[in-house]
């Protein structure tokens, strides 16, 4: 009797009309959802395009960056080579001498710099 009242509650109120009305709005839902799952896909590939787009960049900036760092680490060794020279030139001869071809040096520059303006 158990089962019979479980079949009952089953197809209780369900007639042909019922089943075609069920089918048709199933129908409906699976179109939603494939239209959902296009506009997702879309959106997945827009970001995909997107993720490519900003890894391309980062790789650039991080060349260029190398490319900048080598560059300064050159300079540098260029900097303290000259640094080693000046200190060597001022260890030679006395300081008060060197001061003042230095700063004849750039008063003169000065000088011209002005007198170009």
């Amino acid at each position: 009797m158990n089962s019979r009242s479980n079949r009952a509650a089953l197809f209780d109120g369900i007639e042909e009309g019922g089943i075609r009305a069920l089918s048709y709005s199933h129908e409906i839902d699976e179109h939603e959802n494939d239209q959902a799952i296009e506009g997702l896909q879309d959106r997945v590939n827009f970001l995909k395009r997107l993720t490519g787009d900003i890894h391309e960049e980062v790789e650039s900036h991080n060349r260029t960056l190398d490319r900048m760092g080598n560059d300064m680490d050159a300079s540098r060794g260029i900097l303290s080579g000259t640094v080693d020279r000046f200190k060597m030139v001022f260890e030679n001869k006395s300081s008060r001498q060197m001061a003042t071809i230095v700063a004849s040096f750039v008063a003169l520059f000065l000088l011209i710099y002005y007198m170009t303006k």
